[in-house]
């Protein structure tokens, strides 16, 4: 109790921070375009997340991010509808799709599916670009109404909080659902599928159910990005738009609420200040050596760093009276 208490206080103290920072940034356009995307990648961070957290694995989430934002926009422009309500749009047809490709797909074991996804994305990026080209622009790509427009006064203020708002709703929807029995079904089928079926657990409808979920949370992450951007080009289908949720949730901690956040801050301060003090490609470097050492001495994530610290004071405080004797 005493933990879950310290993580909600953490929690608001998080939002806190990040509904005053705008202020304390002085209205510096950089630093607020990086929040901005800080938080939509904490969403899909989270969303890649929550679809591990089920036992399954994807290398091509980017896929759903793109369909969300492609899917989205073209509502957008064809209906007039408000970027607010076409993104959750966007979310449920990314949502639909991904439950048709883990149809076809959910009994493969993680890595098989995971290459599955990665082929997936290539196959979606090349049909945007050929046989839809006359509603997605080709490679050129097609713009997308701004979230708010910039004829607005304080538009970009009022973008960050929606999206701050969004962001928060994501992360209190994973959490509730991994303190629910859902979430209980997602946990057994990833430590052993077999006992979850025989304890009563259907493993192919939970895992449709958490591809569904960790698809439409991803689609929401690439509408926001697009309608904040206000255009959209089939390179959001990149192998690396795939990969950065993989690297934020494993830094941070997989299968945990606070790792996709902590990994998506931790990461993008260091990329971003590391390009502030003119490090281009030597921020590679330097961002893969503390991937590697965190992989080998935090395998649970940055949020195990506090018990890592927790435990080696504990084995100081015991060795210190021997010594002292």
């Amino acid at each position: 109790m005493d933990r879950e208490r310290l993580i909600r206080y953490l929690s608001l103290l998080v939002i806190g921070v990040a509904a005053v920072l705008p202020f304390v940034l002085e209205a510096n356009l950089y630093l607020l375009n990086v929040l901005i995307l800080m938080l939509i990648f904490i969403i899909f961070s989270s969303s890649w997340n929550l679809l591990a957290y089920s036992g399954q694995g994807s290398l091509g989430h980017a896929a759903f991010f793109g369909i969300g934002g492609y899917a989205s926009t073209l509502i957008a422009v064809q209906s007039g509808l408000s970027p607010y309500v076409t993104i959750f749009l966007g979310g449920a047809i990314a949502a639909g799709i991904g439950v048709l490709i883990g149809l076809t797909c959910v009994r493969l074991k993680e890595w098989f599916l995971a290459m599955v996804t990665f082929g997936f994305a290539i196959i979606v990026q090349a049909i945007t670009v050929s046989f839809l080209a006359s509603l997605t622009g080709g490679w050129d790509g097609i713009a997308s109404p701004r979230l708010v427009s910039s004829q607005v006064p304080g538009y970009i203020l009022i973008e960050y909080y929606s999206i701050l708002a969004i962001t928060a709703g994501v992360i209190l929807l994973i959490y509730l659902i991994f303190k629910s029995k859902i979430g209980m079904a997602f946990l057994a089928i990833r430590e052993n599928e077999i006992e979850a079926r025989v304890s009563g657990v259907d493993p192919v409808r939970y895992k449709l159910l958490a591809f569904a979920i960790s698809a439409g949370l991803a689609g929401v992450a690439g509408a926001l990005e697009i309608h904040y951007f206000g255009y959209i080009t089939p390179e959001i289908y990149g192998i690396d738009i795939s990969f950065w949720p993989i690297i934020y949730t494993i830094l941070g901690g997989l299968g945990t609420i606070a790792g996709p956040v902590v990994g998506t801050v931790v990461l993008t301060i260091l990329w971003d200040g590391l390009k502030v003090f003119g490090l281009t490609y030597e921020r590679y470097i330097i961002i893969g050596a503390i991937l590697i050492l965190s992989v080998i001495f935090l395998p649970k994530g940055l949020v195990s760093l506090p018990d890592k610290i927790a435990g080696w004071w504990k084995r100081r405080q015991k060795k210190s009276p021997d010594a002292g004797t």
